[in-house]
């Protein structure tokens, strides 16, 4: 078929691969160059690199509603159905029309659950024990449209939200090339259940919360990789944490209770949270038992 593709990280990259090796990509729209690094040079989203790099028509327009030159662009590129992929922009109407078949979104959720452009990241924070990825047909609304495909999984007891989210992003791809050799005979069926909302984190979402339970602190740590982090303060210093498990025991939240070659037990809520590996401000990552000698984090240290 003859396919556009909105996407714009690393991570969409191989939906448009595999629709450049199965189908006729068209047209290819990305998010404008960002400055980047110590000289803040405008650098191509990685989508936008993939294009170039494979010589496919690219547009990167800084927006999309009442933009008439990108809208003649895309009717020019004349696409018979569209796919996105984080794209990171709202779709409007006069846009939406443009293909006969419309748009599909990849989406990495167990559709209405999970709406909005986070729901790996949210799915593991709230301790989700299922998700999966879905093929939606796109409208107006947010992560509204009917489904064309819905394929569901257990979440593994470690992943994060890298892991996950590539994870669910390679079997969309497998069910967007299916949804994709049928869609002339397909038709979408409308979302079922309670929708709920996923959206982009903040840098706070990161702050470990030691009252909560240490398996509620190692679920948000494993849907907060990997941006923004796990991180506390000690010392007036922000100290990241780039990986930590929980353990049995108790002890009063915040609080240092032990220090051996693994790492650094703190109490929480419920249970011990270990931290394994940190990273204090200005430093490189060090196994946490040496940050707690170098530091004088000792039993008894809060850390807050």
């Amino acid at each position: 078929m003859r396919v556009a593709f909105f996407g714009t990280p690393a991570w969409a990259v191989p939906v448009l691969e595999a629709l450049h090796r199965h189908h006729q990509v068209v047209l290819v729209v990305t998010q404008p160059d960002k400055p980047q690094g110590r000289g803040l040079k405008p650098k191509p989203s990685p989508v936008a690199q993939y294009a170039l790099d494979h010589g496919l028509p690219l547009l990167r327009p800084a927006r999309l509603r009442g933009n008439q030159e990108f809208l003649e662009a895309f009717k020019e590129a004349r696409p018979e159905v569209a796919v996105t992929a984080a794209y990171g922009k709202i779709l409007p109407k006069e846009v939406l029309e443009v293909p006969p078949y419309g748009f599909l979104n990849l989406h990495p959720s167990l559709l209405p659950k999970y709406r909005g452009p986070a729901p790996v990241q949210w799915a593991l924070i709230h301790g989700e024990k299922e998700t999966g990825v879905a093929i939606m047909k796109t409208e107006e609304g947010l992560d509204t449209g009917p489904l064309y495909a819905l394929w569901r999984t257990e979440i593994l007891p470690e992943e994060d939200a890298v892991a996950l989210s590539e994870r669910l992003r390679d079997k969309g791809i497998e069910l967007l090339l299916g949804v994709l050799e049928d869609l002339p005979h397909l038709t979408p069926i409308p979302q079922e259940g309670e929708p709920s909302y996923a959206p982009l984190l903040t840098k706070e979402e990161g702050h470990i919360r030691f009252g909560e339970s240490a398996e509620a602190i190692f679920n948000r740590h494993r849907g907060v990789q990997p941006w923004p982090g796990s991180y506390f303060f000690h010392g007036g210093k922000r100290v990241k944490v780039l990986r930590m498990r929980p353990d049995p025991g108790r002890g009063e939240p915040g609080v240092v209770q032990g220090v051996d070659r693994e790492g650094v037990l703190v109490g929480t809520g419920e249970g011990l949270i270990r931290l394994l590996q940190v990273q204090p401000e200005g430093r490189r990552p060090m196994p946490a038992a040496d940050w707690a000698r170098g530091y004088g984090v000792a039993p008894g240290t809060r850390l807050g």
